[in-house]
């Protein structure tokens, strides 16, 4: 994908490079939901890893502290609270509509991929700000709209302060 080579531009070379499915089938057997392609090859390429200091992405073959199975099944719990839920456009969830948790900031951010309303419609992203009632949706991919967060612009996480050299990364402990 076109994306991944601007993401390896500006993030520099992936280590993880994961290759076996298995991980990905599992989780996606248990949730019910197919996650696009985009997204799992972001995160095959570069595995548990945070950007900037800030934004936390996860594997499904990581260890019991970052695993993203792990973190979408007590992220579900978390967002399906009555008192929770509230702060969300959609409910969370793998059905048509619903949100997706795959990431979270150091700064109190929470990363969702709105699951298409039908199977010829795009993924979009929805970013909610855990401080405040605010979320964004974003009218783009997931790798669209890391790059965006990767070059500067603002997609609710703002990396200039955090990466005033460019954007790093680092596996996750």
């Amino acid at each position: 994908m076109a994306a991944l080579a601007e993401i390896q531009t500006l993030l520099g070379e992936p280590r993880f490079n994961w290759s076996d499915p298995a991980p990905w089938i599992e989780l996606e057997q248990e949730l019910g939901i197919e996650f696009p392609a985009d997204f799992r090859e972001i995160v095959d390429a570069y595995g548990s890893i945070e950007i900037n200091g800030q934004l936390y992405l996860e594997h499904p073959a990581g260890h019991l502290l970052h695993n993203l199975g792990k973190t979408i099944r007590d992220d579900l719990d978390l967002w399906r609270e009555e008192d929770m839920a509230e702060f969300l456009p959609s409910p969370v969830g793998a059905n048509p509509g619903e949100l997706m948790p795959v990431a979270t900031a150091t700064t109190g951010e929470a990363v969702f991929l709105c699951v298409p309303d039908t199977p010829s419609s795009p993924w979009r992203v929805v970013v909610q700000e855990f401080d405040s009632p605010a979320w964004t949706l974003y009218e783009m991919t997931f790798s669209e709209w890391l790059l965006a967060y990767l070059e500067g612009r603002d997609v609710t996480l703002c990396s200039r302060n955090l990466a005033p050299d460019g954007p790093f990364w680092e596996f996750l402990p």
